[in-house]
């Protein structure tokens, strides 16, 4: 057999080939030094599809007329979303598969479950996820799933991806996942095998391990169709048949397949590479490339069984272990696109392509040496899907009612299947998922990035080669971007700005004032003989901030902050969502729509939230009442009846709109939902000299008796017409200028000259990051989530629970205030100068009893905030007192701070300053 070492030279020698030619698919390898067997756990499946294709001997059993529920596709999540939905108590729900459970992504997958991943919400998932394979299944079915326990192990080659890794742990300790830092003499005590000589330290998960594909996915049918759900296999789905109700709204309605129709109000898209061509079925976009992933099964290796899977990511190398043998794959710069999905493909692999893979072997040679003289048993090369952000694409498509997304995993479909198919199933079953699942939900994706193929794959590109990077607090994407400018780009471009790429928006990060720093087109960091960008200034600023230290623009941000607070910055936000909602059943829908009593008199602008049935948060905004008017103008649309004017956060715009809109059909409300995110910008104006400035621009009196908190007008401004809002998002004596696009750039210059000689200075995003929380003001996904309640969050304020008027979310709250809050968003500050980020440990009398959400730098009280939802240990109630009670650390990088607890911001909390009174 070939070994590693000989592959490698084999491949630098070789002659080169385009990485971007499409390769043939194939069932079995035949290259020079491969088997023509797979030496893979699940081997039997792949004997048995080398027969006769098992679909053209018809389906497995006849189709029913109707279902409840139809999922298509039956790899991990197709499986895991059927078994949650028949444990829920969903009968009639059917799975369709077009050859055999596994037969497309699953069956060839390494099957590995790391427990720690920077996300809160990842590891709950996960925990799921192991939970069900090592223990749910096998109790309920009596059968074993090929869970094999042996441990995970990280490498970390310098300080930076070790201070990841101690994160990582410092987390797990939140939620009870064991973990440790060993030393490299620990870690070679542990692996004897490994050469430890380069390394930084190693973390340590015992209870990470190894699941089999077709044993899982085998064993979670058994238990589905005990309880009631159908599994067909060997049935392509040919189309999705749609139906329009009585209000204009798609909904599914029957699944037609080569062997019959099934009547169906749900579909499930479970498909994975082959999701988005099921998308098109129904004319749902589904954001996901192709991509060719590899790894190579290694000849027996004497003493490496027993020995925990590894990742080295700083190699891009992964070591799975395989019986006495190691699984090795990576993720290179240089992936192959497939760029034509065949629908027949199943049970298939692609040749290996070794000028591709040959960039792994290096680093896996000396990771574990004796690799070096180890044959190769068997390669796999099979397709994967990635999307352009890295995460999953789950929940109800914006196009159609009824037509549910659980795809585009990026490798993790396995390890992430079972957390994912529950919060599927609920979000099924009853509307919502358990768990804040914003970023995996598919409706946080603009209609206009999911036309755009170039965004898709550049970005998908990039989530590939940076699969195994470290996850910077700071970091930005360097594809896709310039896809949605606002008005004011080309002039904050020249002043310096450093932009942030949020859902293809580009927004102002800060202002570097060394010089101009354009973001240039993308590179694909120099693979498919693409020139790779020269003294590129954006990419360098980013690599400076490569550090979980304070970044060395530190100073930077700092000035922003405190020109705010002595004197007034201007903030460029016109990437916010921007939607009028008007028409007769207006009022009636603001009412069960808006936590807060939003049904003020015209000119009034009211803070509220936006809930669920469950009472979680799904947004935070602005909402102000509108006068009626028969002629239309760029800052109102002609109405009848009821109007607002809708300002929420450009990221979640259209989580925000998706989320209108479905309430807006299921109750059957006459409004209209009109997005003018595009024909306006936004600057706010924040800071104690904002009133001096405005008030040389304005032609209105800017006085807190004639315009005063939380209301807005229609104004002038350098002689353009704009809505301006008085409001604060910083703390400040400020102001929000709504304004036509063509208009941005002379109002945004006459504000500059008018602040020239007050201080004003322009700041950005990081700025408002540091000033908001420094105030105490929320952050939508951050410290308020979907599964957060604004009780526990300490915004009550925010609902009209004194009123009789009924809302959404208002039964679960007045439920959770009669029970007593089971944890609290508490703010905390640490004396010591040290950087935090968030998903730091929260220790309270030596006890762990929470996580921190979010964290940066008070630039005016001169130390690090923190904000997390703390509970008792003891499962009681968290009342104040429980909170003030209470001595305080937090634990960062496995290192405990000392800490003061607040339960009021602890920058103005008398709230003097956003009244102008300094």
């Amino acid at each position: 057999m070939a070994s590693l070492s000989r592959a490698l030279r084999v491949a630098v020698t070789c002659p080169q080939r385009s990485p971007v030619q499409a390769l043939g698919p194939r069932r079995l390898t035949s290259r020079a030094g491969t088997t023509t067997e797979k030496s893979v756990p699940y081997q039997r499946t792949l004997k048995e599809a080398q027969g006769t294709s098992a679909v053209a001997q018809g389906p497995s059993q006849p189709l029913p007329s109707t279902a409840n529920v139809v999922v298509i596709g039956g790899g991990s999540l197709g499986c895991q979303t059927l078994y949650h939905l028949a444990k829920l108590g969903v009968s009639g729900a059917v799975l369709l598969e077009r050859e055999r459970l596994t037969s497309g992504t699953t069956w060839h997958t390494a099957g590995l479950l790391w427990q720690l991943r920077p996300s809160d919400v990842e590891v709950e998932l996960l925990a799921h996820t192991r939970r069900v394979v090592s223990h749910d299944l096998e109790k309920e079915t009596g059968l074993h799933t090929g869970w094999i326990q042996n441990g995970g192990l990280f490498i970390a080659s310098n300080r930076q991806r070790l201070d990841e890794y101690k994160r990582l742990m410092s987390l797990g300790k939140a939620y009870g996942v064991e973990s440790h830092v060993l030393s490299p003499a620990e870690t070679k005590a542990l692996y004897p095998l490994m050469n430890v000589d380069d390394l930084y330290g190693t973390l340590y998960v015992p209870h990470d391990g190894t699941m089999d594909p077709a044993g899982t996915c085998t064993t979670l049918t058994r238990a589905a169709t005990a309880r009631g759900a159908q599994v067909i296999e060997n049935c392509p789905v040919t189309g999705i048949r749609v139906r329009t109700d009585d209000f204009g709204v798609r909904r599914v309605a029957a699944v037609e397949t080569e062997h019959g129709t099934i009547q169906t109000p749900c579909v499930v898209n479970c498909a994975g590479v082959w999701a988005a061509s099921v998308g098109r079925m129904a004319g749902v976009k589904v954001p996901l490339v192709a991509m060719h992933h590899a790894y190579v099964v290694t000849e027996r290796i004497e003493g490496i069984q027993n020995m925990p899977n590894v990742r080295d990511h700083d190699a891009s190398v992964y070591l799975r272990l395989q019986g006495d043998a190691l699984s090795v794959g990576g993720y290179e710069a240089n992936p192959i696109f497939w760029e034509e999905v065949s629908d027949k493909f199943a049970f298939g692999l692609f040749d290996l392509d070794w000028e591709v893979f040959s960039q792994h072997i290096e680093g896996a040679v000396n990771r574990v040496p004796v690799l070096e003289t180890t044959g190769v048993k068997s390669t796999v090369c099979g397709p994967e899907s990635f999307t352009p952000d890295h995460k999953p694409l789950m929940g109800e498509a914006p196009e159609l009612r009824g037509f549910f997304l659980g795809c585009g995993f990026n490798s993790a479909g396995m390890m992430l299947g079972g957390g994912c198919g529950q919060e599927l199933a609920h979000w099924i079953v009853h509307g919502r998922p358990e768990k804040d699942m914003y970023g995996y939900d598919i409706r946080r994706f603009h209609h206009s990035l999911t036309d755009d193929c170039r965004w898709i794959r550049e970005r998908s590109h990039e989530s590939y080669a940076k699969n195994y990077s470290v996850v910077f607090p700071h970091d930005e994407p360097l594809a896709g971007r310039n896809a949605r400018t606002d008005p004011l780009h080309e002039e904050l471009v020249a002043r310096g700005c450093v932009f942030q790429e949020r859902h293809g928006w580009e927004r102002p990060g800060w202002f570097n004032p060394s010089g101009t720093a354009p973001v240039l087109h993308y590179d694909y960091y120099g693979a498919y003989e693409n020139q790779a960008h020269e003294d590129y200034t954006y990419s360098r600023l980013l690599r400076d901030e490569y550090t979980f230290d304070f970044p060395p623009h530190h100073d930077v941000i700092k000035q922003e902050c405190l020109g705010c607070r002595g004197a007034a910055a201007v903030f460029d936000m016109s990437y916010f969502g921007k939607f009028y909602l008007v028409g007769v059943d207006a009022r009636k829908a603001s009412d069960w729509l808006f936590s807060a009593d939003v049904s003020r008199p015209p000119g009034s602008t009211v803070y509220t939230c936006m809930l669920n049935h469950r009472g979680g948060t799904e947004s935070d905004l602005t909402v102000s009442r509108l006068a009626p008017s028969p002629q239309a103008s760029p800052l109102a649309p002609a109405f009848e009846g009821d109007g607002y004017y809708l300002a929420v956060g450009g990221a979640v715009a259209q989580h925000n709109w998706s989320h209108i809109t479905t309430v807006l059909q299921d109750h059957k409300f006459r409004c209209q939902l009109i997005d003018s995110s595009e024909d306006l910008g936004m600057i706010s104006i924040q800071g104690p000299a904002s009133r001096a400035i405005l008030q040389e621009v304005l032609d209105t009196d800017l006085s807190n008796e004639a315009f005063p908190f939380s209301t807005h007008k229609l104004v002038r401004a350098a002689g353009h017409l704009v809505r301006a809002i008085r409001l604060s998002f910083v703390g400040e004596l400020g102001w929000e200028l709504h304004i036509p696009r063509l208009s941005c750039v002379p109002v945004y210059q006459a504000v500059m000259t008018a602040g020239a000689k007050h201080g004003l200075v322009n700041a950005g995003y990081r700025a408002i990051d540091s000033l908001s929380i420094e105030k105490g003001y929320r952050h939508w996904h951050a410290d308020l989530r979907a599964d957060d309640s604004p009780l526990e969050a300490g915004l009550a304020f925010t609902c009209k629970l004194k009123s009789t008027t009924p809302f959404l979310g208002r039964e679960a709250l007045e439920k959770q205030r009669a029970a007593g809050l089971q944890r609290r968003l508490v703010c905390f500050t640490v004396d010591e100068k040290v950087p935090m980020f968030g998903l730091e440990a929260i220790w309270r009398n030596g006890h762990v009893v929470g996580h921190v959400r979010r964290a940066d730098f008070g630039f005016t009280i001169d130390k690090t905030l923190a904000y997390g939802y703390i509970r008792d240990p003891s499962g009681g109630p968290v009342s104040a007192d429980f909170v003030k009670s209470g001595d305080y650390a937090l634990e960062r990088m496995g290192v405990t701070y000392p800490a003061r607890v607040h339960l009021k911001s602890p920058f103005d909390p008398d709230n003097k300053r956003v009244k102008g009174i300094y």
